[in-house]
Protein backbone atom coordinates (compact mmCIF):
# COMPACT_ATOMS: atom_id res chain seq x y z
CA UNK A 1 0.00 0.00 0.00
CA UNK A 2 1.29 3.46 -0.86
CA UNK A 3 2.41 5.90 1.83
CA UNK A 4 0.62 8.63 -0.53
CA UNK A 5 1.80 11.66 2.10
CA UNK A 6 5.31 10.47 2.31
CA UNK A 7 5.32 10.33 -1.42
CA UNK A 8 3.78 14.01 -1.75
CA UNK A 9 6.39 15.51 0.58
CA UNK A 10 8.88 14.27 -2.42
CA UNK A 11 7.07 17.01 -4.61
CA UNK A 12 8.06 20.65 -3.54
CA UNK A 13 5.69 21.95 -6.56
CA UNK A 14 2.86 20.41 -3.72
CA UNK A 15 3.14 22.24 -1.61
CA UNK A 16 2.86 25.86 -3.15
CA UNK A 17 -0.05 27.49 -3.50
CA UNK A 18 -2.12 28.97 -6.95
CA UNK A 19 -4.51 32.22 -6.27
CA UNK A 20 -4.12 31.95 -2.62
CA UNK A 21 -5.31 28.08 -2.57
CA UNK A 22 -3.42 24.60 -2.62
CA UNK A 23 -2.33 23.68 -5.56
CA UNK A 24 -4.53 20.58 -6.89
CA UNK A 25 -2.64 19.38 -10.16
CA UNK A 26 -4.62 17.44 -12.24
CA UNK A 27 -2.76 17.80 -15.58
CA UNK A 28 -0.82 14.75 -14.78
CA UNK A 29 -1.21 13.96 -18.99
CA UNK A 30 0.70 16.90 -20.06
CA UNK A 31 3.64 16.31 -17.98
CA UNK A 32 4.16 15.07 -14.30
CA UNK A 33 5.47 16.83 -11.54
CA UNK A 34 9.30 16.40 -10.80
CA UNK A 35 10.65 14.74 -7.72
CA UNK A 36 12.95 16.44 -5.14
CA UNK A 37 15.16 13.16 -6.01
CA UNK A 38 15.55 13.88 -9.92
CA UNK A 39 16.07 18.02 -9.08
CA UNK A 40 18.99 16.87 -6.68
CA UNK A 41 20.16 14.81 -9.19
CA UNK A 42 20.36 18.17 -11.73
CA UNK A 43 21.62 20.38 -9.21
CA UNK A 44 24.17 17.50 -8.54
CA UNK A 45 25.13 17.46 -12.03
CA UNK A 46 26.03 21.33 -12.93
CA UNK A 47 27.55 21.28 -9.81
CA UNK A 48 29.79 18.82 -9.47
CA UNK A 49 30.38 16.84 -13.02
CA UNK A 50 29.08 19.46 -16.00
CA UNK A 51 31.03 18.30 -19.17
CA UNK A 52 30.55 17.46 -22.54
CA UNK A 53 30.53 13.20 -22.87
CA UNK A 54 32.21 10.83 -25.62
CA UNK A 55 34.88 13.78 -26.23
CA UNK A 56 37.15 14.15 -23.02
CA UNK A 57 39.76 12.32 -21.56
CA UNK A 58 39.72 14.66 -18.65
CA UNK A 59 37.96 13.71 -15.02
CA UNK A 60 34.88 15.68 -15.07
CA UNK A 61 34.14 14.74 -19.15
CA UNK A 62 34.76 10.82 -18.07
CA UNK A 63 32.51 11.19 -14.62
CA UNK A 64 29.76 12.74 -17.05
CA UNK A 65 30.08 9.97 -19.83
CA UNK A 66 30.14 7.22 -17.40
CA UNK A 67 26.38 8.64 -15.92
CA UNK A 68 24.92 8.70 -18.94
CA UNK A 69 25.40 5.53 -20.33
CA UNK A 70 24.55 4.19 -17.19
CA UNK A 71 21.07 6.28 -17.72
CA UNK A 72 21.14 4.50 -21.17
CA UNK A 73 21.42 1.14 -19.61
CA UNK A 74 18.51 2.08 -16.72
CA UNK A 75 16.33 2.74 -19.61
CA UNK A 76 17.18 -0.43 -21.45
CA UNK A 77 16.57 -2.18 -18.37
CA UNK A 78 13.02 -0.35 -17.51
CA UNK A 79 11.70 -1.30 -20.73
CA UNK A 80 13.36 -4.80 -21.14
CA UNK A 81 15.14 -4.21 -24.40
CA UNK A 82 17.68 -6.57 -25.75
CA UNK A 83 20.78 -4.62 -26.10
CA UNK A 84 21.92 -0.87 -24.88
CA UNK A 85 22.12 0.04 -28.00
CA UNK A 86 18.90 -0.17 -29.23
CA UNK A 87 17.87 2.80 -27.12
CA UNK A 88 18.38 5.94 -28.61
CA UNK A 89 17.99 8.72 -26.63
CA UNK A 90 15.93 11.74 -28.48
CA UNK A 91 14.62 14.92 -27.32
CA UNK A 92 11.16 13.64 -26.77
CA UNK A 93 8.51 11.30 -28.28
CA UNK A 94 8.02 13.66 -31.23
CA UNK A 95 11.79 13.44 -32.38
CA UNK A 96 11.15 9.96 -31.91
CA UNK A 97 8.56 9.46 -33.79
CA UNK A 98 10.15 11.96 -36.78
CA UNK A 99 13.30 10.17 -36.74
CA UNK A 100 11.65 6.98 -37.65
CA UNK A 101 9.23 8.66 -40.48
CA UNK A 102 12.44 10.06 -41.94
CA UNK A 103 13.99 7.17 -42.01
CA UNK A 104 11.25 5.03 -43.42
CA UNK A 105 11.23 7.74 -46.26
CA UNK A 106 14.06 5.86 -48.16
CA UNK A 107 12.07 2.77 -47.40
CA UNK A 108 8.44 3.19 -48.75
CA UNK A 109 7.80 3.48 -52.06
CA UNK A 110 4.60 4.92 -53.67
CA UNK A 111 1.41 1.95 -53.48
CA UNK A 112 3.09 1.27 -49.72
CA UNK A 113 0.16 1.52 -46.97
CA UNK A 114 0.33 2.84 -43.63
CA UNK A 115 -2.12 2.32 -40.83
CA UNK A 116 -2.85 4.82 -37.81
CA UNK A 117 -5.59 4.80 -35.54
CA UNK A 118 -8.27 7.49 -34.82
CA UNK A 119 -7.25 8.29 -30.86
CA UNK A 120 -3.50 9.58 -32.05
CA UNK A 121 -1.94 12.50 -30.64
CA UNK A 122 -0.99 14.62 -33.78
CA UNK A 123 2.54 14.01 -33.33
CA UNK A 124 1.42 10.85 -34.24
CA UNK A 125 -0.50 11.94 -37.35
CA UNK A 126 1.58 14.84 -39.08
CA UNK A 127 4.71 13.06 -39.66
CA UNK A 128 3.20 9.92 -41.46
CA UNK A 129 0.94 12.39 -43.89
CA UNK A 130 4.81 14.31 -44.44
CA UNK A 131 6.09 10.77 -45.48
CA UNK A 132 3.23 9.75 -47.24
CA UNK A 133 2.76 12.77 -49.48
CA UNK A 134 6.30 12.56 -49.91
CA UNK A 135 7.08 9.29 -50.97
CA UNK A 136 3.42 8.45 -52.43
CA UNK A 137 2.14 6.10 -49.86
CA UNK A 138 -1.15 6.00 -48.60
CA UNK A 139 -2.16 6.38 -44.83
CA UNK A 140 -5.53 4.21 -43.67
CA UNK A 141 -7.15 4.80 -40.34
CA UNK A 142 -8.68 2.70 -37.83
CA UNK A 143 -11.40 4.24 -36.73
CA UNK A 144 -13.16 3.94 -32.90
CA UNK A 145 -16.10 3.37 -31.56
CA UNK A 146 -18.57 5.60 -29.33
CA UNK A 147 -16.73 4.42 -25.97
CA UNK A 148 -13.42 5.25 -27.38
CA UNK A 149 -12.01 2.05 -28.16
CA UNK A 150 -10.65 0.94 -31.68
CA UNK A 151 -12.51 -1.20 -33.97
CA UNK A 152 -10.00 -3.86 -34.30
CA UNK A 153 -12.40 -6.08 -36.59
CA UNK A 154 -11.40 -3.26 -39.40
CA UNK A 155 -8.01 -3.16 -38.56
CA UNK A 156 -7.74 -6.72 -39.30
CA UNK A 157 -9.35 -5.94 -42.69
CA UNK A 158 -7.35 -3.09 -43.60
CA UNK A 159 -4.12 -5.02 -43.39
CA UNK A 160 -2.77 -6.29 -46.91
CA UNK A 161 0.26 -7.01 -48.63
CA UNK A 162 0.61 -3.63 -48.74
CA UNK A 163 0.68 -2.66 -45.48
CA UNK A 164 4.52 -1.55 -44.41
CA UNK A 165 3.79 0.27 -41.02
CA UNK A 166 0.79 0.68 -38.29
CA UNK A 167 1.17 3.51 -35.76
CA UNK A 168 -0.70 3.30 -32.53
CA UNK A 169 -0.49 4.89 -29.22
CA UNK A 170 -0.30 2.32 -26.39
CA UNK A 171 -2.89 5.23 -24.46
CA UNK A 172 -4.96 7.58 -25.78
CA UNK A 173 -3.70 11.18 -24.53
CA UNK A 174 -6.71 12.52 -24.90
CA UNK A 175 -9.32 9.79 -23.26
CA UNK A 176 -7.00 7.19 -21.38
CA UNK A 177 -8.18 4.37 -22.94
CA UNK A 178 -5.70 1.64 -23.22
CA UNK A 179 -4.88 0.19 -26.59
CA UNK A 180 -5.03 -3.70 -27.35
CA UNK A 181 -1.35 -3.22 -28.51
CA UNK A 182 -0.18 -6.79 -28.41
CA UNK A 183 -2.75 -7.73 -30.91
CA UNK A 184 -1.83 -4.71 -33.20
CA UNK A 185 1.35 -5.91 -33.10
CA UNK A 186 0.83 -9.75 -33.57
CA UNK A 187 -1.66 -8.66 -36.47
CA UNK A 188 0.34 -6.29 -38.35
CA UNK A 189 3.44 -8.73 -38.29
CA UNK A 190 1.27 -11.69 -39.82
CA UNK A 191 1.42 -9.51 -43.21
CA UNK A 192 5.22 -8.44 -42.37
CA UNK A 193 4.21 -4.87 -41.26
CA UNK A 194 6.59 -3.26 -38.72
CA UNK A 195 5.02 -1.66 -35.88
CA UNK A 196 5.47 1.84 -34.15
CA UNK A 197 4.17 2.34 -30.44
CA UNK A 198 3.72 5.62 -28.71
CA UNK A 199 3.82 5.54 -24.98
CA UNK A 200 3.87 8.45 -24.07
CA UNK A 201 1.02 8.46 -22.15
CA UNK A 202 1.42 4.67 -21.06
CA UNK A 203 4.33 4.98 -19.62
CA UNK A 204 3.59 6.62 -16.35
CA UNK A 205 1.19 3.99 -15.40
CA UNK A 206 2.60 1.22 -17.55
CA UNK A 207 5.75 -0.51 -17.42
CA UNK A 208 6.15 -1.50 -21.36
CA UNK A 209 8.12 -4.78 -21.91
CA UNK A 210 9.17 -4.42 -25.44
CA UNK A 211 10.06 -7.72 -26.00
CA UNK A 212 7.11 -9.53 -24.65
CA UNK A 213 4.97 -6.70 -26.89
CA UNK A 214 7.48 -7.70 -29.73
CA UNK A 215 7.40 -4.16 -30.79
CA UNK A 216 9.69 -2.84 -33.90
CA UNK A 217 9.91 0.61 -32.38
CA UNK A 218 8.44 2.06 -28.79
CA UNK A 219 8.94 5.71 -28.13
CA UNK A 220 8.40 7.87 -24.76
CA UNK A 221 9.24 10.86 -22.81
CA UNK A 222 10.77 11.42 -19.65
CA UNK A 223 8.81 14.47 -18.55
CA UNK A 224 5.75 11.89 -18.75
CA UNK A 225 7.64 9.72 -16.19
CA UNK A 226 8.51 12.10 -13.54
CA UNK A 227 11.69 13.27 -14.98
CA UNK A 228 12.93 16.68 -17.13
CA UNK A 229 11.45 18.05 -20.19
CA UNK A 230 14.01 17.68 -23.26
CA UNK A 231 14.43 13.92 -23.17
CA UNK A 232 12.98 11.01 -25.11
CA UNK A 233 13.54 7.85 -26.34
CA UNK A 234 13.44 5.58 -29.44
CA UNK A 235 13.51 1.99 -28.56
CA UNK A 236 14.62 -0.34 -31.81
CA UNK A 237 14.81 -3.62 -33.01
CA UNK A 238 18.64 -3.87 -33.76
CA UNK A 239 17.88 -4.89 -37.20
CA UNK A 240 15.34 -2.20 -37.81
CA UNK A 241 17.26 0.29 -36.71
CA UNK A 242 20.65 -1.23 -38.93
CA UNK A 243 18.02 -0.60 -41.72
CA UNK A 244 17.27 3.25 -41.09
CA UNK A 245 19.52 5.84 -42.50
CA UNK A 246 20.68 8.76 -39.88
CA UNK A 247 18.41 11.24 -39.17
CA UNK A 248 20.78 14.67 -38.56
CA UNK A 249 24.10 14.68 -39.46
CA UNK A 250 26.77 15.92 -37.18
CA UNK A 251 29.06 15.48 -34.34
CA UNK A 252 29.43 11.96 -33.01
CA UNK A 253 27.57 10.31 -35.18
CA UNK A 254 30.48 10.20 -37.81
CA UNK A 255 33.23 7.56 -38.39
CA UNK A 256 35.35 8.67 -40.76
CA UNK A 257 34.78 12.01 -42.14
CA UNK A 258 36.35 13.26 -45.05
CA UNK A 259 35.28 16.08 -48.42
CA UNK A 260 34.83 13.23 -50.58
CA UNK A 261 33.30 10.71 -48.10
CA UNK A 262 31.41 10.48 -44.63
CA UNK A 263 31.11 6.96 -42.91
CA UNK A 264 28.96 6.51 -40.12
CA UNK A 265 29.08 5.56 -36.29
CA UNK A 266 27.56 2.50 -35.37
CA UNK A 267 24.21 1.87 -33.14
CA UNK A 268 22.98 4.26 -31.23
CA UNK A 269 25.23 7.30 -32.22
CA UNK A 270 24.48 7.25 -35.53
CA UNK A 271 21.24 8.87 -34.56
CA UNK A 272 22.72 11.04 -31.91
CA UNK A 273 24.37 13.96 -33.56
CA UNK A 274 25.27 17.23 -31.94
CA UNK A 275 25.30 17.16 -27.66
CA UNK A 276 22.73 15.43 -25.92
CA UNK A 277 20.74 17.25 -23.16
CA UNK A 278 23.03 14.86 -20.75
CA UNK A 279 22.06 16.30 -17.66
CA UNK A 280 18.14 15.83 -18.90
CA UNK A 281 19.39 11.75 -19.62
CA UNK A 282 20.87 11.50 -16.13
CA UNK A 283 17.44 13.03 -14.47
CA UNK A 284 15.35 10.26 -16.50
CA UNK A 285 17.44 7.23 -15.28
CA UNK A 286 16.69 8.96 -11.99
CA UNK A 287 13.07 8.89 -12.24
CA UNK A 288 12.86 5.54 -13.45
CA UNK A 289 14.50 4.27 -10.28
CA UNK A 290 12.17 6.97 -8.51
CA UNK A 291 8.97 5.25 -9.85
CA UNK A 292 10.42 1.47 -10.03
CA UNK A 293 10.86 1.78 -5.93
CA UNK A 294 7.19 3.05 -5.78
CA UNK A 295 6.36 0.02 -8.11
CA UNK A 296 4.45 0.52 -11.05
CA UNK A 297 2.00 -2.44 -9.87
CA UNK A 298 0.98 -0.08 -6.66
CA UNK A 299 0.97 2.98 -8.57
CA UNK A 300 -1.31 1.61 -11.42
CA UNK A 301 -3.92 0.06 -8.42
CA UNK A 302 -3.84 3.45 -6.07
CA UNK A 303 -4.94 5.64 -9.65
CA UNK A 304 -7.01 3.29 -10.35
CA UNK A 305 -9.22 3.37 -7.18
CA UNK A 306 -8.58 7.53 -7.57
CA UNK A 307 -10.30 7.22 -11.49
CA UNK A 308 -13.26 5.16 -9.97
CA UNK A 309 -13.99 7.81 -7.26
CA UNK A 310 -13.95 10.94 -9.79
CA UNK A 311 -15.61 9.09 -12.02
CA UNK A 312 -18.41 8.19 -9.72
CA UNK A 313 -18.43 12.13 -7.83
CA UNK A 314 -18.07 13.84 -11.52
CA UNK A 315 -21.04 11.60 -13.10
CA UNK A 316 -23.16 12.77 -10.02
CA UNK A 317 -23.04 16.06 -10.41
CA UNK A 318 -25.39 15.71 -13.53
CA UNK A 319 -25.65 16.85 -17.22
CA UNK A 320 -21.95 15.37 -17.61
CA UNK A 321 -20.55 13.77 -20.52
CA UNK A 322 -17.67 11.71 -20.08
CA UNK A 323 -15.65 11.03 -23.31
CA UNK A 324 -13.45 7.61 -23.46
CA UNK A 325 -15.44 4.84 -20.77
CA UNK A 326 -13.71 1.57 -22.72
CA UNK A 327 -10.31 0.00 -19.99
CA UNK A 328 -8.47 3.09 -18.96
CA UNK A 329 -5.84 5.20 -17.19
CA UNK A 330 -6.50 8.02 -14.52
CA UNK A 331 -7.83 10.11 -17.33
CA UNK A 332 -11.12 12.11 -17.30
CA UNK A 333 -12.22 13.93 -20.19
CA UNK A 334 -15.31 15.29 -19.92
CA UNK A 335 -17.94 18.10 -20.40
CA UNK A 336 -20.89 20.32 -18.60
CA UNK A 337 -23.86 20.45 -20.93
CA UNK A 338 -24.20 23.89 -22.64
CA UNK A 339 -20.81 25.13 -21.23
CA UNK A 340 -17.38 25.28 -22.68
CA UNK A 341 -14.63 23.61 -21.47
CA UNK A 342 -12.54 26.35 -21.51
CA UNK A 343 -14.59 28.49 -19.19
CA UNK A 344 -14.67 25.75 -16.56
CA UNK A 345 -10.95 25.73 -16.71
CA UNK A 346 -10.58 29.10 -16.29
CA UNK A 347 -13.04 29.06 -13.29
CA UNK A 348 -11.38 26.45 -11.39
CA UNK A 349 -7.48 27.81 -12.18
CA UNK A 350 -8.88 30.73 -9.76
CA UNK A 351 -9.15 28.10 -6.93
CA UNK A 352 -5.85 26.43 -7.66
CA UNK A 353 -6.86 23.15 -9.82
CA UNK A 354 -5.01 22.66 -12.49
CA UNK A 355 -6.55 21.25 -15.40
CA UNK A 356 -5.92 20.92 -19.49
CA UNK A 357 -8.53 22.26 -21.89
CA UNK A 358 -9.02 22.12 -25.47
CA UNK A 359 -8.39 19.39 -27.96
CA UNK A 360 -5.45 18.21 -26.21
CA UNK A 361 -3.88 17.77 -29.53
CA UNK A 362 -6.52 15.32 -30.65
CA UNK A 363 -8.78 16.75 -33.47
CA UNK A 364 -9.67 14.13 -35.36
CA UNK A 365 -11.33 12.69 -32.00
CA UNK A 366 -12.67 16.03 -31.16
CA UNK A 367 -14.12 15.80 -34.36
CA UNK A 368 -15.76 12.54 -34.22
CA UNK A 369 -17.57 13.60 -30.79
CA UNK A 370 -18.70 16.45 -32.27
CA UNK A 371 -17.58 18.97 -30.06
CA UNK A 372 -14.60 21.72 -29.88
CA UNK A 373 -12.81 20.53 -26.95
CA UNK A 374 -13.23 19.02 -23.48
CA UNK A 375 -11.81 19.16 -19.61
CA UNK A 376 -9.29 16.90 -18.89
CA UNK A 377 -8.74 16.00 -15.89
CA UNK A 378 -5.81 13.33 -15.23
CA UNK A 379 -4.00 11.94 -12.15
CA UNK A 380 -1.34 10.45 -10.60
CA UNK A 381 0.03 8.55 -7.64
CA UNK A 382 0.61 11.77 -5.85
CA UNK A 383 -2.56 12.91 -5.91
CA UNK A 384 -5.51 12.49 -3.33
CA UNK A 385 -8.83 11.71 -2.85
CA UNK A 386 -9.51 14.61 -0.96
CA UNK A 387 -8.27 16.33 -4.11
CA UNK A 388 -11.16 14.78 -6.22
CA UNK A 389 -13.46 15.89 -3.48
CA UNK A 390 -12.04 19.70 -3.55
CA UNK A 391 -12.40 19.30 -7.00
CA UNK A 392 -15.97 17.90 -7.38
CA UNK A 393 -16.75 21.16 -5.26
CA UNK A 394 -15.50 23.60 -7.86
CA UNK A 395 -17.01 21.88 -10.32
CA UNK A 396 -20.27 22.36 -8.71
CA UNK A 397 -19.45 25.75 -7.78
CA UNK A 398 -18.17 26.67 -11.87
CA UNK A 399 -21.56 24.67 -12.78
CA UNK A 400 -23.79 27.14 -11.15
CA UNK A 401 -21.81 30.47 -11.79
CA UNK A 402 -22.15 29.19 -15.73
CA UNK A 403 -25.33 27.66 -16.08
Amino acid sequence: MLDIQKIRKDFPILSREVNGKPLIYFDNAATSQTPQQVIDCIVDYYSRYNANIHRGVHTLSQEATDAYEEARIKIQQHFNAAKPYEIILTSGTTESINLVANGFASLLKKGDEIIVSALEHHSNIVPWQMLCEHVGATMKVIPMFENGQLDMETYVSLLNKNTKLVFCNHVSNALGIINPVKFIIDKAHEVGAAVLIDGAQSSPHIKADVQALDVDFYVASAHKICGPTGVGLLYGKEDWLNKLPPYKGGGEMIDQVTFEKTTFAGLPHKFEAGTPNICGVIAFGVALDYMNDIGFEEIGAYEHELLVHATEKLLAIGDVTIYGTGDKTAVISFNIENIHPYDIGTIIDKLGIAVRTGHHCAQPIMDFYKIPGTVRASFSFYNTKEEIDTFIEAIKRAKKMLS
